[in-house]
Protein backbone atom coordinates (compact mmCIF):
# COMPACT_ATOMS: atom_id res chain seq x y z
CA UNK A 1 0.00 0.00 0.00
CA UNK A 2 1.29 3.50 -0.69
CA UNK A 3 0.35 6.53 1.38
CA UNK A 4 1.06 10.04 0.10
CA UNK A 5 0.83 12.97 2.87
CA UNK A 6 0.13 16.11 2.40
CA UNK A 7 0.07 18.79 5.37
CA UNK A 8 -0.06 22.06 5.81
CA UNK A 9 -1.38 23.78 2.16
CA UNK A 10 -2.88 26.76 4.00
CA UNK A 11 -5.13 27.42 1.20
CA UNK A 12 -6.80 30.84 0.68
CA UNK A 13 -8.95 32.31 -1.44
CA UNK A 14 -8.38 32.57 -4.89
CA UNK A 15 -5.95 35.24 -5.44
CA UNK A 16 -4.94 35.84 -1.47
CA UNK A 17 -1.24 35.14 -0.64
CA UNK A 18 -0.58 33.62 3.20
CA UNK A 19 1.56 36.67 5.00
CA UNK A 20 1.40 38.65 1.84
CA UNK A 21 3.76 36.32 0.51
CA UNK A 22 3.34 32.76 -0.14
CA UNK A 23 0.98 32.00 -3.13
CA UNK A 24 -0.50 28.80 -1.31
CA UNK A 25 -3.05 28.14 -3.94
CA UNK A 26 -0.82 27.74 -6.53
CA UNK A 27 2.03 25.57 -4.95
CA UNK A 28 -0.58 23.23 -3.77
CA UNK A 29 -1.67 22.87 -7.70
CA UNK A 30 2.01 21.56 -8.19
CA UNK A 31 1.89 19.52 -5.38
CA UNK A 32 -1.49 18.14 -6.54
CA UNK A 33 0.30 17.62 -10.13
CA UNK A 34 3.62 15.94 -9.02
CA UNK A 35 1.25 13.35 -7.13
CA UNK A 36 -0.68 12.83 -10.50
CA UNK A 37 2.56 11.77 -12.22
CA UNK A 38 3.26 9.40 -9.69
CA UNK A 39 3.93 5.69 -10.92
CA UNK A 40 2.89 3.94 -8.99
CA UNK A 41 -0.37 6.17 -8.09
CA UNK A 42 -0.77 6.72 -4.32
CA UNK A 43 -3.59 3.89 -2.89
CA UNK A 44 -4.21 6.73 -0.40
CA UNK A 45 -4.02 10.01 0.43
CA UNK A 46 -3.90 11.87 3.78
CA UNK A 47 -3.88 15.56 4.43
CA UNK A 48 -2.68 16.16 8.22
CA UNK A 49 -4.39 19.54 9.10
CA UNK A 50 -4.56 23.30 8.55
CA UNK A 51 -5.91 22.84 4.99
CA UNK A 52 -6.51 25.99 4.80
CA UNK A 53 -5.59 29.48 6.27
CA UNK A 54 -9.11 31.32 7.85
CA UNK A 55 -11.50 27.83 8.18
CA UNK A 56 -14.08 29.84 5.60
CA UNK A 57 -16.19 27.87 3.49
CA UNK A 58 -15.22 29.71 0.10
CA UNK A 59 -11.58 28.27 1.11
CA UNK A 60 -12.64 24.74 1.62
CA UNK A 61 -14.10 25.20 -1.70
CA UNK A 62 -11.08 26.56 -3.50
CA UNK A 63 -8.97 23.73 -1.76
CA UNK A 64 -11.90 21.10 -3.31
CA UNK A 65 -11.37 22.45 -6.70
CA UNK A 66 -7.58 22.09 -6.67
CA UNK A 67 -7.65 18.69 -4.95
CA UNK A 68 -9.74 17.76 -7.92
CA UNK A 69 -7.06 16.01 -10.10
CA UNK A 70 -6.50 13.43 -8.06
CA UNK A 71 -7.39 10.07 -8.36
CA UNK A 72 -6.94 8.02 -5.29
CA UNK A 73 -9.31 8.29 -1.97
CA UNK A 74 -8.57 11.14 0.54
CA UNK A 75 -8.51 10.93 4.41
CA UNK A 76 -7.80 14.63 6.01
CA UNK A 77 -7.89 15.55 9.68
CA UNK A 78 -8.15 19.07 11.03
CA UNK A 79 -5.46 21.50 11.99
CA UNK A 80 -5.66 24.87 13.74
CA UNK A 81 -6.46 26.89 10.97
CA UNK A 82 -9.13 24.84 10.07
CA UNK A 83 -12.74 25.26 11.64
CA UNK A 84 -14.08 22.36 12.75
CA UNK A 85 -17.65 22.80 11.44
CA UNK A 86 -16.71 23.69 8.46
CA UNK A 87 -14.37 20.96 7.40
CA UNK A 88 -16.87 17.99 8.22
CA UNK A 89 -19.20 20.21 5.70
CA UNK A 90 -16.75 20.27 3.13
CA UNK A 91 -15.97 16.83 3.38
CA UNK A 92 -19.35 15.18 4.58
CA UNK A 93 -19.84 13.24 1.62
CA UNK A 94 -16.71 11.18 2.01
CA UNK A 95 -18.37 8.96 4.78
CA UNK A 96 -15.64 8.76 7.37
CA UNK A 97 -15.81 11.67 9.45
CA UNK A 98 -18.48 11.66 12.65
CA UNK A 99 -22.16 13.96 12.17
CA UNK A 100 -20.78 15.83 15.34
CA UNK A 101 -18.51 16.07 17.83
CA UNK A 102 -14.44 15.58 17.32
CA UNK A 103 -13.14 14.96 14.26
CA UNK A 104 -12.10 11.34 14.77
CA UNK A 105 -12.67 8.57 12.61
CA UNK A 106 -10.96 4.96 11.93
CA UNK A 107 -11.32 3.71 8.96
CA UNK A 108 -11.07 -0.46 9.50
CA UNK A 109 -11.21 -2.50 7.04
CA UNK A 110 -10.82 -1.01 3.56
CA UNK A 111 -6.84 -0.56 3.69
CA UNK A 112 -4.21 -3.15 4.24
CA UNK A 113 -3.78 -0.46 7.14
CA UNK A 114 -6.24 0.93 9.81
CA UNK A 115 -6.24 4.83 9.15
CA UNK A 116 -7.14 6.07 12.43
CA UNK A 117 -7.41 10.22 12.35
CA UNK A 118 -7.68 11.92 16.00
CA UNK A 119 -8.62 15.60 16.27
CA UNK A 120 -6.69 17.70 18.45
CA UNK A 121 -7.98 21.64 17.59
CA UNK A 122 -8.89 24.05 20.53
CA UNK A 123 -11.05 26.52 18.57
CA UNK A 124 -9.46 29.74 18.26
CA UNK A 125 -6.07 28.73 19.17
CA UNK A 126 -2.89 27.60 17.70
CA UNK A 127 -2.30 25.36 20.04
CA UNK A 128 -3.38 21.66 20.44
CA UNK A 129 -5.03 19.22 23.02
CA UNK A 130 -5.66 15.69 23.94
CA UNK A 131 -8.35 16.35 26.47
CA UNK A 132 -9.22 13.01 28.89
CA UNK A 133 -12.21 12.39 26.20
CA UNK A 134 -9.91 12.54 23.47
CA UNK A 135 -7.74 10.31 25.20
CA UNK A 136 -10.33 8.08 26.35
CA UNK A 137 -11.69 7.41 22.63
CA UNK A 138 -7.97 6.69 21.00
CA UNK A 139 -7.57 4.39 23.67
CA UNK A 140 -10.93 2.58 23.48
CA UNK A 141 -10.38 2.53 19.24
CA UNK A 142 -6.97 1.13 19.48
CA UNK A 143 -8.25 -1.72 22.31
CA UNK A 144 -10.65 -2.85 19.30
CA UNK A 145 -8.58 -3.76 16.83
CA UNK A 146 -5.13 -4.81 18.88
CA UNK A 147 -3.92 -6.84 15.74
CA UNK A 148 -4.66 -4.78 12.99
CA UNK A 149 -1.09 -2.43 11.50
CA UNK A 150 -2.80 1.04 12.43
CA UNK A 151 -1.43 4.10 11.30
CA UNK A 152 -2.71 7.18 13.57
CA UNK A 153 -2.85 10.42 11.79
CA UNK A 154 -2.73 14.30 13.92
CA UNK A 155 -2.13 17.61 13.23
CA UNK A 156 0.11 18.72 16.16
CA UNK A 157 2.97 16.40 16.86
CA UNK A 158 2.98 14.84 20.25
CA UNK A 159 6.37 15.70 20.99
CA UNK A 160 8.64 18.39 21.31
CA UNK A 161 11.11 20.02 18.12
CA UNK A 162 13.69 22.40 19.51
CA UNK A 163 11.75 24.88 17.63
CA UNK A 164 10.80 26.89 20.56
CA UNK A 165 8.09 29.21 18.67
CA UNK A 166 5.83 26.27 17.65
CA UNK A 167 6.73 24.23 20.58
CA UNK A 168 4.83 26.80 22.63
CA UNK A 169 1.73 26.38 20.38
CA UNK A 170 2.34 22.58 20.67
CA UNK A 171 0.17 19.75 21.86
CA UNK A 172 -1.74 19.17 25.56
CA UNK A 173 -1.49 15.52 27.33
CA UNK A 174 1.26 14.70 25.33
CA UNK A 175 2.29 12.44 28.66
CA UNK A 176 -0.81 10.23 28.20
CA UNK A 177 -0.65 9.89 24.69
CA UNK A 178 2.51 8.24 25.13
CA UNK A 179 1.16 6.26 27.75
CA UNK A 180 -1.40 5.02 25.12
CA UNK A 181 0.52 4.28 21.81
CA UNK A 182 2.98 2.75 24.39
CA UNK A 183 0.13 0.16 25.19
CA UNK A 184 -0.22 -0.73 21.39
CA UNK A 185 2.44 -2.00 18.95
CA UNK A 186 -0.17 -2.36 16.28
CA UNK A 187 0.72 1.08 15.42
CA UNK A 188 3.47 1.09 12.60
CA UNK A 189 3.68 5.44 12.48
CA UNK A 190 1.95 8.42 13.58
CA UNK A 191 2.13 11.35 11.00
CA UNK A 192 1.62 14.76 11.57
CA UNK A 193 1.59 18.24 10.38
CA UNK A 194 1.92 21.70 12.13
CA UNK A 195 6.26 22.16 11.74
CA UNK A 196 6.10 22.80 8.26
CA UNK A 197 9.03 20.61 7.79
CA UNK A 198 10.31 17.02 7.93
CA UNK A 199 10.97 15.82 11.47
CA UNK A 200 11.27 12.09 12.94
CA UNK A 201 11.36 10.83 16.77
CA UNK A 202 9.66 8.22 18.88
CA UNK A 203 6.69 8.51 20.89
CA UNK A 204 6.62 5.47 23.60
CA UNK A 205 8.14 3.50 21.32
CA UNK A 206 6.13 4.06 18.44
CA UNK A 207 7.72 6.32 14.98
CA UNK A 208 6.34 9.55 14.55
CA UNK A 209 7.09 11.92 12.10
CA UNK A 210 6.10 15.50 10.61
CA UNK A 211 5.56 16.51 6.87
CA UNK A 212 6.86 19.39 4.85
CA UNK A 213 4.31 21.57 3.36
CA UNK A 214 3.75 22.27 -0.13
CA UNK A 215 4.35 25.54 0.82
CA UNK A 216 6.36 27.46 3.31
CA UNK A 217 8.61 26.03 5.55
CA UNK A 218 8.95 26.90 9.17
CA UNK A 219 12.58 28.18 9.87
CA UNK A 220 14.73 25.45 10.94
CA UNK A 221 16.52 27.67 13.99
CA UNK A 222 16.97 25.93 17.21
CA UNK A 223 18.10 28.46 19.70
CA UNK A 224 16.68 29.63 22.61
CA UNK A 225 13.82 32.59 21.84
CA UNK A 226 14.48 32.10 18.00
CA UNK A 227 11.91 34.39 16.16
CA UNK A 228 8.76 32.94 14.32
CA UNK A 229 9.82 32.92 10.96
CA UNK A 230 9.87 30.70 7.77
CA UNK A 231 11.78 30.17 4.52
CA UNK A 232 10.79 29.85 0.74
CA UNK A 233 12.75 26.43 1.17
CA UNK A 234 11.81 23.45 -1.46
CA UNK A 235 8.32 22.49 -0.74
CA UNK A 236 7.20 19.02 -0.43
CA UNK A 237 4.78 16.08 0.93
CA UNK A 238 5.90 12.40 1.88
CA UNK A 239 5.21 8.68 0.47
CA UNK A 240 4.90 5.88 3.05
CA UNK A 241 5.05 2.10 1.50
CA UNK A 242 3.24 -0.75 3.81
CA UNK A 243 4.82 -4.03 2.39
CA UNK A 244 5.52 -7.52 3.87
CA UNK A 245 4.79 -6.13 7.57
CA UNK A 246 7.11 -3.01 7.28
CA UNK A 247 6.51 1.20 6.84
CA UNK A 248 8.99 2.78 4.80
CA UNK A 249 8.69 6.46 4.62
CA UNK A 250 10.27 8.93 1.58
CA UNK A 251 10.64 12.72 1.56
CA UNK A 252 9.66 14.08 -1.53
CA UNK A 253 10.90 17.43 -3.27
CA UNK A 254 8.04 19.24 -5.00
CA UNK A 255 9.75 21.62 -8.29
CA UNK A 256 11.84 20.98 -11.52
CA UNK A 257 15.23 19.77 -10.79
CA UNK A 258 18.00 18.54 -13.35
CA UNK A 259 17.72 14.94 -14.06
CA UNK A 260 17.43 12.25 -13.75
CA UNK A 261 20.86 11.20 -14.48
CA UNK A 262 22.12 7.41 -15.12
CA UNK A 263 25.08 6.19 -12.54
CA UNK A 264 26.31 3.53 -15.86
CA UNK A 265 26.47 3.82 -19.46
CA UNK A 266 24.49 1.49 -21.32
CA UNK A 267 27.25 -1.38 -21.30
CA UNK A 268 27.26 -1.36 -17.48
CA UNK A 269 30.39 1.01 -17.01
CA UNK A 270 30.21 3.44 -14.07
CA UNK A 271 30.18 7.05 -15.42
CA UNK A 272 32.88 8.74 -12.94
CA UNK A 273 34.38 11.21 -15.76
Amino acid sequence: MLIAQITDPHIKRPGKLAYRRVDTGAMLGRCVAALCRLDPQPDLIVITGDLVDLGRPEEYAWLATLLGPLRAPLVVVPGNHDDREALRAAFAGDGYLPASGFLHFAIDHRYPLRIVGLDTVIPGQGGGELCAQRLDWLAATLAREPGRPTLLLMHHPPFLTGIGHMDAIGLSGRQAFEEIVARHPQIELIVCGHLHRHIQTTVGGRRVLTCPSPAHQVALDLRDGAPSRFFMEPPGYMLHRWNDGRMVSHAAAIGDYDGPFPFFTESGQLIDE
